[in-house]
């Protein structure tokens, strides 16, 4: 039986990480079916001046990069957030095995709130789902770094 090793501490550093730089608190780590890391990333859309600078599509991007392919059969993402509808589609066109988020955004979210896309039935590929995954340190992040802004 294969134990399960959580990933989300790298994503909580990288959400760390994107927070210092001023940038919404998210992190995400994509781990290949060995159990290695093959990407991770912050939020950097204020850096990049780019609107689809999600943490999630920057780990898709070099993790594909990576393995010279435009999928991730058989790879795990841990974000920090509930992706968006945006991530949840690029989640899902990637093929990701598994998704293993922590806090839940029911405002902005589209896996478990608003769009649902994971669960469409136009979504081609359905990663399973595992939510709640160090979900008080991914709040108390979130929480602190839009309390220093209001």
């Amino acid at each position: 039986m294969t134990r399960f090793t959580s990933h989300m501490d790298i994503a909580l550093a990288e959400a760390r990480a994107a927070a210092a730089r001023g940038e919404v608190p998210v992190g995400a780590v994509i781990v290949a079916p060995d159990g290695s890391v093959l990407a991770q990333a912050g939020n950097r859309t204020r850096e990049l001046n780019d609107p689809t600078a999600h943490a999630e599509i920057l780990a898709i991007r070099a993790a594909c990069t990576a393995l010279g392919s435009e999928r991730l059969p058989g790879c795990d993402l841990y974000v920090t957030l509930e992706p968006c509808p945006m991530c949840a589609s690029a989640i899902s066109q990637a093929r990701i095995r598994r998704l293993y988020y922590g806090a839940a955004d029911p405002k902005s979210g589209g896996v478990a709130h608003g769009p649902r896309v994971l669960s469409h039935p136009q979504s081609h590929h359905r990663p399973e789902i595992y939510d709640g995954i160090d979900s008080a340190q991914a709040e108390a992040l979130l929480k602190t770094f839009f309390a220093t802004r209001r």
